[in-house]
């Protein structure tokens, strides 16, 4: 008995230690693998944060430069000339105006304009950019056609401008089948614009578009 434990004994060494060799690669395969995922996951956050932050968008978004400003455009449902509404609030550094308007000729209602200056703006901006305002992708061709985009309902577009000049815009409606680009709250963003002029509230009741009511 005791030669046989002898004979075999070598052979459970053996075993034993190709157990172990082949735990310990396994674990060092695995350490490897979870860390470069995290290192790759940790990366691919850092890119994505990097991306936004300084995406093209936010900096024009930002910039406080005198030829910039930022829109709103609300346009009611689409009924006779006679009793169709819309209005517009634009915002720069230079000038906060609030302008509403009858007909499909935008023929001018009211229109109320207040000076403003880089400060007050540089504020509005980053929170509007915070509210994620040009976080989307333009549509294009048809597609960015609002022409009878949601007839029975509210259309919302928003859009920064060079120049007097689009740069980009992003919409959206109250209609379910016509959602548009933009990606942020509609409510948050209107309610920021309409905040800029002292008043609103009566201008836009008095129109009589109601705000969104999401």
């Amino acid at each position: 008995m005791k030669e046989k434990l002898i004979r075999i004994a070598p052979i459970l060494l053996i075993i034993a230690i190709a157990i172990l060799s082949i735990i310990t690669v396994v674990t060092i395969v695995n350490t490897f693998i979870n860390g470069g995922n995290s290192s790759d996951q940790a990366q691919q956050a850092n890119n994505e944060t990097s991306k936004e932050d300084n995406s093209p968008s936010s900096k024009e978004l930002l910039s406080s430069d005198q030829n910039r400003s930022v829109k709103m455009v609300v346009r009611g449902p689409i009924v006779a000339q006679e009793n169709f509404r819309s209005y517009t609030v634009e915002v720069s550094p230079k000038f906060r105006k609030l302008t509403t308007y009858k007909g499909y000729l935008g023929e001018v209602i009211k229109e109320v304009k207040l000076d403003n200056n880089a400060e007050s703006y540089t504020q509005f901006v980053n929170a509007l950019n915070k509210a994620n305002m040009m976080k989307g992708t333009p549509f294009s061709g048809e597609a960015d056609d609002l022409a009878g985009v949601c007839a029975t309902g509210h259309l919302y577009d928003f859009s920064m401008l060079k120049d007097d000049k689009t740069e980009k815009h992003l919409w959206t409606s109250t209609c379910s089948g016509s959602k548009g680009s933009l990606i942020a709250n509609t409510r948050q963003l209107q309610n920021l614009f309409i905040a800029q002029v002292p008043g609103h509230e009566q201008i836009v009741r008095d129109l009589g578009i109601n705000e969104i009511k999401r």
